[in-house]
């Protein structure tokens, strides 16, 4: 195995008396698409907060490109490489594409006025880069379709030149055609060479795009499959309990 992009070493999470993440085990690498998945409050969205620095763990570690990290803030894990793309969208709808791929990172003239010229022409490349189905980035976000918007949010991650990109429940509520389509932006992400987090609840999804799937069952490991490899039977079987992990001591 390569060395991990990525990884959580005994990572847990504690809300009050809650423990939402107990002792969790990830490695991410780059190139590849990992799979988390897991049934309601199995503490995949706890994760995603904790790579992308709005929840910090309890206890662990976090590695990041072979040294140990810590992410205190969203502004954090931006400056280290890791990139979200949360199920809260933060898109705008009454701001075109480009103006929603640059909101809070907008890029400025020598003279500190907005480049609009540069702006627009790097939205071009970067919806590029995922084969987009935006014909125009200048028209309103209200105008495009859920997958359209889903992947300008998918895109606005790439602004930042992340390594890695965390993609919380991205075809959540689209149509199969819709869905189709982000799941080809993610694999343009993959190609790219970045490593991503695909959050979902969708097997389907998970099986045709992920390259291993990582199941989570009351905040615990409970499972590791290659994706091309597992069944779908074996992968429910660990969301459900109906098979688990021994505890870790």
């Amino acid at each position: 195995m390569r060395d991990a992009l990525l990884s959580l070493r005994r990572i847990s999470r504690t809300f009050g008396g809650v423990q939402a993440a107990v002792d969790v085990d990830l490695d991410v690498h780059r190139g590849e698409v990992l799979a988390l998945v897991g049934d309601n409050a199995a503490g995949k969205s706890t994760i995603a907060r904790l790579m992308g620095g709005v929840l910090q763990p309890t206890s662990g570690e976090i590695w990041f490109d072979g040294r140990q990290v810590s992410i205190p803030s969203p502004r954090a894990a931006t400056a280290l490489g890791l990139a979200s793309v949360f199920q809260e969208s933060s898109l705008v709808e009454n701001l075109d594409v480009v103006d929603n791929l640059y909101l809070g990172q907008e890029l400025r003239t020598r003279l500190g006025l907005l480049d609009h010229h540069l702006m627009r022409q790097q939205a071009r490349h970067h919806l590029g880069a995922l084969s987009a189905r935006v014909p125009d980035p200048s028209v309103p976000l209200r105008q495009l379709s859920a997958g359209q918007r889903q992947c300008v949010a998918i895109a606005r991650t790439l602004v930042s030149d992340p390594s890695l990109v965390v993609l919380d429940e991205p075809t959540a509520s689209l149509s199969v055609g819709q869905t189709a389509e982000v799941l080809s932006y993610i694999d343009g992400l993959r190609e790219q060479g970045l490593g991503v987090v695909l959050i979902s609840h969708n097997l389907g999804d998970v099986r045709a795009i992920a390259d291993r799937i990582e199941v989570l069952r009351h905040g615990r490991n409970n499972g590791s499959f290659l994706a091309d490899e597992a069944s779908y039977e074996a992968v429910l079987a660990a969301i459900t309990g109906a098979t688990h992990l021994p505890p870790r001591r």
